[in-house]
């Protein structure tokens, strides 16, 4: 064999490794703006959905229910956690390069975040805010520390749209928290997180999965809400024991917000998705 072709063998095969694979990505965001999107809401409600969708948005089973539920719910703010995105085609101004998202356009604008990029099948891997208004900023946040094993971040998406004319601004916060490691690497994620919002003077939507599966978890992020003064989104008794958790522990997956009020009893669960194994949380918010 020759060295070229050695080469070229071990290149495929640290491509396939899962040790070497999955990279660390220093791009910041990837925007797209529809030619559709309002400048603002104008609505004294919006429709919140947030799902972390498992890498599955190229699979026909995770489209079929997404279309679903875009038609149920009429969400104005989609928070998508563990998005696939094609790493080349992300590079090209239009381009259609979320899997499964390409037929939401040009009703929805997106913006997206990577964490890591996968080697052996060229895509990034992040989070994903889409909204039927125009994007005024956005920008992320990474984690200095990384997940064992495969060693790769997490990533937090800071995105501000315009409520109405002459009103503030709204700053909707994506997050994925950092999972197997120690009490102080998760509460560091948390405190960068909070560094950002507390320049925030107005709204405030903060939706992902949080990774909250113990109590000291989801005490250190109860207390960091409670100082921001951000609300967190409550559930039936139904509704509750069915989002995704460990065990007995809290659930991981939870939408905070701040100059809203819930509407009740308009926070649902998807609890007949299966295409991820998390399944999606609905809700509207009031203007206050």
């Amino acid at each position: 064999m020759s060295e070229s072709k050695v080469m070229s063998l071990l290149e495929l095969l640290k491509k396939q490794n899962p040790l070497t694979r999955f990279s660390a990505t220093k791009a910041k965001t990837f925007d797209r703006d529809a030619h559709a999107a309002k400048p603002h809401h104008g609505k004294d409600s919006l429709s919140v959905l947030s799902w972390n969708i498992n890498k599955q948005n190229k699979s026909k089973h995770w489209q079929t229910e997404f279309q679903q539920l875009l038609a149920d719910h009429q969400p104005d703010k989609i928070f998508l956690q563990e998005v696939r995105l094609c790493a080349h085609l992300a590079h090209t101004p239009r381009s259609q390069s979320v899997y499964g998202l390409s037929h939401i356009k040009p009703t929805l604008s997106w913006s997206f975040a990577p964490n890591f990029i996968d080697t052996a099948t060229n895509t990034y891997s992040g989070v994903l805010t889409a909204t039927k208004t125009r994007l005024i900023s956005s920008q992320s946040l990474t984690t200095d520390h990384t997940e064992p094993i495969l060693q790769t971040p997490k990533a937090t998406l800071f995105a501000e749209y315009s409520l109405s004319e002459g009103s503030d601004n709204l700053l909707t916060v994506n997050t994925h928290l950092i999972n197997f490691v120690t009490l102080s690497k998760f509460k560091a994620q948390l405190g960068a997180i909070e560094q950002v919002l507390r320049n925030h003077a107005g709204s405030i939507i903060l939706s992902g999965d949080f990774n909250t599966w113990n109590s000291a978890r989801w005490q250190m992020l109860s207390d960091m809400a409670t100082r921001l003064e951000l609300r967190s989104v409550t559930f039936g008794s139904q509704d509750t024991p069915i989002i995704k958790s460990f065990l007995r522990s809290p659930p991981l997956d939870h939408i905070f917000y701040r100059g809203f009020e819930q509407k009740r009893p308009s926070a649902k669960v998807g609890d007949e998705m299966s295409s991820s194994d998390h399944i999606p949380l609905v809700v509207e918010l009031l203007r206050q």
